[in-house]
């Protein structure tokens, strides 16, 4: 996929975030990111690690600067406890991709609908869970939360547990 092929899909995905009740901060932007890339294989090309708060990629945190330098993004302070929002405005770049957009718009839909009104904890442990299903959906949804747990010892077992079987059901609602 082409940067600005990219840079329009995630204008598009941060828009009906917004809408669906996402303060889109840029954690909510990797983690969406991340299940639109890793449960809905749409190739945005980005390479996620295990980080801090879960799943996190250096190259969008690149392209979400490139997309503030650009104007795309523009930074709104929210009062606290929430950080800056990011919101994408109205351009050139999504009415030129629209067509491109359009191919992918039930996929960011999906995203925007079962993540868009998360908090940045429930996130983490979402995008966490599928990171650990993605290394091997086979294993017991016991054994995910473990690891889950493993790799987050401040996500509680049942944390996990609930966040593993959210995993499975979105999983199941792709079917």
């Amino acid at each position: 996929m082409k940067r600005l092929q990219r840079t329009a899909l995630m204008l598009s995905l941060m828009k009906k975030l917004k809408n669906r009740g996402s303060w889109c901060g840029e954690t909510h932007i990797q983690k969406a990111a991340f299940f639109l890339q890793k449960l809905l294989e749409i190739p945005l090309g980005y390479d996620f690690i295990l980080y801090k708060h879960g799943p996190y990629s250096f190259d969008l945190t690149e392209d979400l600067t490139a997309m503030r330098a650009d104007g795309l993004v523009k930074m709104v302070s929210q009062p606290y406890p929430y950080g800056p929002t990011m919101v994408a405005k109205d351009t050139p770049v999504m009415q030129q991709f629209d067509e491109f957009i359009s191919q992918y718009e039930s996929s960011i839909d999906f995203v925007a609908e079962n993540l868009g009104g998360k908090g940045v904890a429930e996130l983490e442990r979402l995008a966490t869970a599928l990171y650990v299903t993605l290394e091997d959906g086979t294993r017991l949804v016991e054994d995910r939360a473990k690891r889950v747990n493993e790799l987050k010892p401040h996500v509680s077992i049942d944390q996990a547990l609930e966040a593993v079987k959210e995993v499975d059901q979105l999983k199941t609602k792709l079917q």
